[in-house]
């Protein structure tokens, strides 16, 4: 009972829940979960690894990139298609970083290494080296050209000049792994930092150097930490929650939100886009955990407006400045980018099939996804005819069992024999009645037989036991049945008709037999003769 109790203790504590497709919630949608949901999760992309970063031009058409094994991978925010690959690194690549005129892209790595690449020429301008352990977090001021900060696994942060390729300030004060860093809306000089010793750090490189501001404790390894739009409040994550904090108060702790079930490894704030009602321009705050959900925070109203889930353990997001693309990666390789029909993009598909019809704007035919939630999905490629040179693997028909098979396979011996009498089908019935001889049930069927029932059987023996097909099983097995039910038989008239015509078949073949003989005596002595001529 024990061992029992345990087993059901587990199966409630570890419930296994089946993977799902990107889906969201099944309530009755909002105007804002609507438009949360406008952005159709596309899969445009298996990348090698884990998709470790991900950041949007700040200048038109916020083209983003991507992060993953020792590539940055540049998309088309139109396409959602690749436009260029950088593959300058050695190790890992980590935390793409645009320039605020979109014409620079830093990078970091596992091997300490930042490198600032023009986005054209794919070619590196400059390598910043300082670093001795792996760089986590790379980060260009708001509008500065000139400068950017870092931080890794040495858990110091440095302020470069990049075009010198010197570290202008050495920030020490953090005493675990830097992880990440945002810079200041507001200012191009402040900047935070978060690391795994739970600390969020506010710097001014104006101030000093070795010190910081302000000292945020988060309570768990903090994995990313923004600044919301209006530079008085930072937002962390760490752990399974994610938490909003006045800095020009003093670090206040405002609201904690702790609706993932797992780490929350990445956050970005996104903006309402211009066509969205009530809602239009305000921001809000998107996170993504390893437990596979995007959750949307309105940190206005401190509640939870959106939650999207999604097949895999997410491990980045970011949101276009246009409001028009969201794009989520992976641990896997997957990258997520959904892209929001507006009514200016709707219209511009239209005059073009215009153009080419000449009928003026219509409408462009849309091409059905199947997704696992359509029943077509499951039939797709069936109606496919095999090509020339296909290996074709053909399935075996399923062999359809008769009633009386079906109660053998259950062990019902009775029930399987006066099956097969009442279909009245007679190699069925000695086929049976050969499998029960075989597993030694024959006998205790016939004792356990109704009179009715007793009525086939002994009808089935007098028709067919004179058969020479099937004589060899059958008189035996009539004389048997004879012997055990005697008083069963003497008790029904119907049951003494059976064996007086059973009796009246037996006296005929015999007599059959003896005329048989008969014969072959007068004939056999004759064969002899003909047979010495």
């Amino acid at each position: 009972m024990a061992v029992d109790d345990r087993s059901e203790a587990i199966v409630k504590t570890f419930a296994v829940k089946p993977k799902l497709k990107p889906t969201t919630n099944k309530s009755t949608p909002t105007p804002e979960s609507k438009y949360w949901k406008s952005f159709k999760p596309k899969q445009t992309q298996t990348l090698v690894s884990s998709i470790t970063s991900l950041a949007f031009s700040p200048t038109a058409p916020h083209d983003f990139a991507a992060t993953h094994s020792a590539t940055v991978t540049v998309f088309s925010s139109q396409t959602l298609e690749p436009k260029s690959t950088i593959a300058a690194f050695k190790d890992t690549a980590t935390s793409a970083c645009f320039r605020s005129d979109g014409q620079l892209l830093a990078a970091g790595s596992y091997s300490g290494l930042i490198q600032v690449f023009d986005i054209k020429k794919r070619s590196a301008l400059r390598r910043l080296r300082g670093h001795s352990r792996p760089v986590h977090f790379v980060s260009y001021p708001r509008v500065d050209k000139l400068h950017l900060f870092s931080g890794g696994d040495d858990a110091v942060v440095k302020y470069w000049d990049v075009s010198s390729e010197i570290s202008i300030h050495n920030l020490i004060g953090h005493k675990d792994y830097v992880r990440c860093g945002d810079g200041s809306p507001v200012s191009d000089d402040m900047f935070i930092t978060g690391s795994y010793d739970h600390s969020v750090r506010v710097w001014d490189v104006r101030v000093s150097s070795d010190t910081s501001m302000l000292n945020i404790n988060h309570g768990s390894p903090v994995e990313d930490v923004i600044y919301l739009p209006s530079g008085g409040l930072i937002a962390t994550a760490g752990g399974n929650s994610v938490k909003i904090w006045d800095v020009i108060g003093g670090g206040k702790l405002l609201h904690s939100m702790e609706s993932h079930n797992k780490t929350v490894t990445s956050l970005t704030v996104g903006k309402i886009g211009q066509d969205s009602g009530d809602f239009t321009n305000q921001y809000r705050i998107l996170s993504v955990s390893l437990d596979g959900y995007l959750k949307v925070f309105d940190y206005s109203k401190l509640k939870i407006t959106s939650s999207i889930r999604f097949p895999s353990s997410l491990m980045s997001v970011a949101f276009s400045p246009d409001c028009s693309t969201r794009v989520i990666g992976t641990s896997n390789g997957i990258l997520y980018a959904g892209k929001r029909k507006t009514e200016e993009t709707v219209g511009s598909v239209k005059s073009e099939w215009g153009k080419y019809v000449g009928f003026g704007a219509i409408d462009e035919p849309e091409k059905r996804v199947l997704r696992p939630s359509y029943f077509r999905y499951f039939h797709r490629g069936q109606s496919e005819k095999p090509s020339k040179g296909d290996f074709l693997i053909m399935r075996s028909k399923k062999v359809k069992l008769a009633e009386h098979d079906k109660l053998l396979k259950k062990f019902h011996h009775k029930e399987a024999l006066v099956s097969a009498l009442r279909a009245k089908n007679p190699e069925n019935i000695v086929a049976v009645m050969e499998e029960l001889v075989s597993r030694k049930k024959l006998l205790k069927c016939v004792s356990n037989l109704g009179v009715d029932e007793l009525g086939l059987l002994l009808g089935f023996l007098q028709r067919y036991s004179t058969m020479p097909r099937y004589a060899g099983v059958l008189i035996a097995f009539a004389k048997k049945v004879v012997e055990s039910r005697a008083d069963d038989i003497t008790g029904s008239e119907e049951l003494k008709s059976h064996i007086r015509n059973l009796k009246r078949s037996v006296m005929e073949e015999i007599r059959i037999q003896q005329s048989l003989q008969e014969i072959q005596g007068i004939i056999s002595p004759l064969l002899k003769i003909a047979g010495r001529r």
